[in-house]
């Protein structure tokens, strides 16, 4: 690694502009270009041995820029441990709002790749969300909404959201109505109880319409320091075994992120154009094998 993180931080605007994601960075203008959709992308299950037997469910994942740089390793995870039919729609610098039916006009989404107009296309039995949650106002459909400028209005808008959201989606399955998986972040370095009441509020989404929580936040947070921010963790066992993701095996740690970039967990150099990460990266790794696992065990114990 190049620079102490810190510096990291204090470029988190600049890189945010780059990787067309606008996360927690700082009250800044938005990037001079709107991002570019990442490519709906379909992928067929593949044959495991490890696999559910008899049970192949159908995933959509949807997200930001975390979920542009991680679908193809959850895709395979997914294919691997459970034959999943598997399809990913991620937009860089969305938020909740983008996906929702009757935003097209404000929206960094288009009307085909809505979550509903998804949902009752590919009649999915599972609905991934991935949102680290916009806070600086850059997609136009928060109406200019802040964290930092009003912290209340910013949640209250983002719960009606995701109730709006879990609606559209449930009355688009109808009868078949997916189980959305609300995916729990990692720790925020710039604003870090954002995150920890926007993960209370997907958390609380959840129980109260009977969905599920896959915690991959906690897989890239220190152990017994959930919401305290590290650029290196111990190797898991994993990691151990396969040394290509333990980064540093001399020392028994491996990078989550780069010194340039606190937020994302790619470990390859962003570009203007979002991009399924390119290279290893343990804590994309990390976040699809708990995604993974939580799906897994609802298929197994349904």
């Amino acid at each position: 690694m190049r620079k102490p993180w810190i510096v990291g931080v204090l470029l988190s605007a600049a890189l945010l502009g780059a990787c067309t994601d606008p996360s927690s960075g700082p009250q800044a203008g938005p990037p001079p270009a709107p991002p570019k959709a990442s490519a709906t992308t379909h992928q067929r299950p593949a044959a495991s041995p490890d696999a559910v037997p008899g049970k192949a469910p159908a995933v959509l994942y949807l997200g930001d820029s975390l979920a542009t740089e991680n679908q193809k390793v959850l895709g395979g995870e997914l294919r691997a441990d459970l034959r999943a039919r598997y399809t990913s729609a991620p937009y860089s610098g969305t938020t909740l709002c983008d996906y929702l039916e009757g935003s097209a006009e404000r929206s960094l989404v288009p009307a085909p790749d809505k979550a509903a107009a998804l949902v009752r296309s590919l009649r999915p039995d599972y609905v991934v969300l991935q949102f680290w949650g916009n806070s600086w106002g850059y997609t136009p459909c928060m109406d200019g909404i802040t964290y930092d400028a009003s912290r209340e209005r910013y949640l209250e808008r983002y719960a009606a959201d995701a109730r709006r959201l879990t609606g559209q989606i449930a009355a688009a399955g109808g009868s078949r109505r997916p189980r959305i998986v609300w995916v729990l972040q990692g720790p925020d370095p710039i604003t870090p109880d954002r995150v920890r009441r926007i993960n209370a509020l997907y958390a609380e989404r959840a129980a109260a319409s009977g969905d599920l929580v896959a915690d991959a936040g906690r897989t890239v947070s220190p152990a017994g320091a959930r919401y305290s921010w590290a650029q290196y963790l111990p190797c898991d066992a994993r990691e151990r075994a396969h040394p290509d993701y333990c980064t540093e095996p001399g020392r028994d740690r491996t990078a989550l992120h780069r010194d340039d970039d606190p937020l994302h967990f790619c470990l390859a150099p962003t570009t203007s154009r979002p991009r399924p990460c390119p290279v290893r990266s343990p804590g994309i790794l990390r976040m699809a094998r708990e995604i993974t696992r939580v799906i897994g065990e609802h298929v197994r114990g349904s």
